[in-house]
C-alpha cells in the first residue's frame, strides 16, 4: 500500500494538485518547488502576508521571530514555527501544523495537522494528514553509497531519485529518536517503536516494533 491514494489525504493539503496524475507519492519530490512558486502569487492578499521574496505566510499563523525562513515556502493557517526552526526551502506547511524548536525543513510537504515539534529533521518527504514525528527523529534522505533510491516492499521500485527520504501516512506516530532510512514508506495508521531504524514498507494500521516486530494493530 504505497500508491497516493492508499496513504494521503488529499482534502488535507493546498498541494492536492502537485499529486494529480501520479501513482506515487515520492514523484511530486522534484515539482515542490515549481508548485510553490506558481501556487503562492494566487494565494489571497487578505489572507496571506508576503515578507519576503517566494515567501507567503497566513495572517493568522504564529512564527517566532529566532525562525529561519527561505523561499519558496508556504505556510498555511493556523500554523505554528516555533523558536529556531530552520526551513530552507521548497516547504509546504499545511494548516494547524506545528514546525517545532530547531526543526530543520527541506523540499517537503506537510499536511494539515502534522506535528515536528522538537528537533526533527525532515527532508525531500512527504508527512500526511495528522502524522506526528517524536522528538529527534529524523529522515535520512541519501544514502551513505550516494546510489540512487529504492522502495523495497513487496517488490523493488526504483526511484531515479539521489534525495529521498519518507513518506508518513495519514495518522502515522513515530517514536522519539528513530531514522528512517531512505526510501521509507509508513502505511496510514501506524506506529513506529522509539529509537527505531525503519527501511522499506511498514503497513497500514501495524505497530513496528523492531525489524522482525511488526504486529497488526488490534
Amino acid at each position: 500500500m504505497i500508491e497516493i491514494n492508499e496513504l494521503l489525504d488529499l482534502t488535507k493539503t493546498r498541494a492536492a494538485a502537485l499529486f494529480e496524475g501520479k501513482k506515487y507519492p515520492w514523484e511530486v519530490l522534484a515539482e515542490i518547488k515549481d508548485f510553490i512558486l506558481a501556487l503562492g502569487p494566487t494565494l489571497p492578499e487578505d489572507e496571506f502576508d508576503h515578507p519576503a521574496e517566494d515567501v507567503w505566510i497566513a495572517k493568522d499563523a504564529t512564527v517566532f521571530p529566532s525562525a529561519y525562513i527561505a523561499g519558496p515556502c508556504i505556510i498555511d493557517r493556523g500554523a505554528e514555527v516555533r523558536h529556531c526552526a530552520f526551513i530552507r526551502g521548497s516547504a509546504i506547511v499545511g494548516k494547524n501544523c506545528v514546525v517545532g524548536n530547531s526543526t530543520e525543513l527541506k523540499n517537503v510537504v506537510l499536511f494539515d495537522s502534522v506535528q515536528v515539534p522538537h528537533y526533527n529533521y525532515v527532508g525531500d518527504s512527504i508527512l500526511g494528514y495528522k502524522a506526528h514525528m517524536g522528538a529527534g527523529s529524523i529522515t535520512s534522505n541519501v544514502k551513505s553509497d550516494k546510489t540512487l533510491v529504492v522502495v523495497k516492499g513487496d517488490a523493488e521500485i526504483e526511484t531515479g531519485r539521489k534525495k529521498f527520504g519518507a513518506i508518513l501516512g495519514d495518522h502515522v506516530e513515530l517514536g522519539c529518536n528513530s531514522v528512517l532510512n531512505p526510501g521509507t514508506v509508513i502505511g496510514r495508521g501506524a506506529s513506529v517503536y522509539p529509537v527505531s531504524c525503519v527501511r522499506g514498507v511498514v503497513p497500514e494500521n501495524s505497530i513496528y516494533k523492531s525489524e522482525n516486530e511488526i504486529v497488526p494493530r488490534t
